[in-house]
């Protein structure tokens, strides 16, 4: 690209702006917690991504990240989506998003039960259904389909960082789940 010319996506900010906005302001994320649904709407499996830490552990993970400037809740959602689950998910979003659970996490333990050492961020959680074929992409190695109840075992949420493992709980509770 020419130095003249302007990014075409004002929505991205440099790996140094990031950086400087995560010092001084909230970010704000969306979380969705894939799942699979029964002819009621009734949660079947929830889907997990695995990854690698940047310490080289595995963690269980959910769908997550930025909502970028000038884009809507619904569109971070199906991007996030997409890009780690693949274009072939088919999520379900409604027409009017409304986050099941608000979650704050903050770059220091002890504040909330929500840690993310890169900053402090306000996470909106959606339970999304999808209905079309999972494949994990970017920095997932793979989804897994658990039932609610294998998805909310301690060994399950041992695997999650950040509080993640209280959120899905919570948020699957706020479903009707248990």
């Amino acid at each position: 690209m020419d130095m003249n010319t302007p990014d075409p996506n004002l929505g991205w900010l440099s790996e140094e702006e990031l950086a400087q906005a995560r010092r001084r302001l909230p970010i704000v994320c969306v979380e969705a917690i894939p799942v699979r649904v029964d002819g009621l709407g009734r949660i079947t499996e929830v889907g997990l991504l695995l990854r690698a830490t940047p310490g080289g552990a595995m963690a269980r993970m959910l769908v997550t990240g930025r909502v970028m400037y000038g884009e809507t809740i619904r569109e971070a959602l199906f991007r996030h989506i997409e890009k780690d689950l693949g274009p072939m998910a088919f999520p379900l979003l409604p027409a009017n998003p409304v986050p099941a659970q608000v979650a704050e996490y903050f770059p220091l333990p002890g504040i909330s039960p929500f840690v993310d050492e890169r900053q402090h961020a306000v996470s909106l959680v959606f339970i999304v259904p999808v209905t079309g074929t999972c494949d994990p992409r970017q920095d997932a190695l793979e989804v897994s389909w658990l039932s609610p109840q294998e998805a909310t075992l301690d060994s399950t949420i041992a695997d999650m960082e950040g509080g993640r493992g209280a959120l899905l709980r919570a948020v699957l509770a706020s479903a009707g789940v248990f």
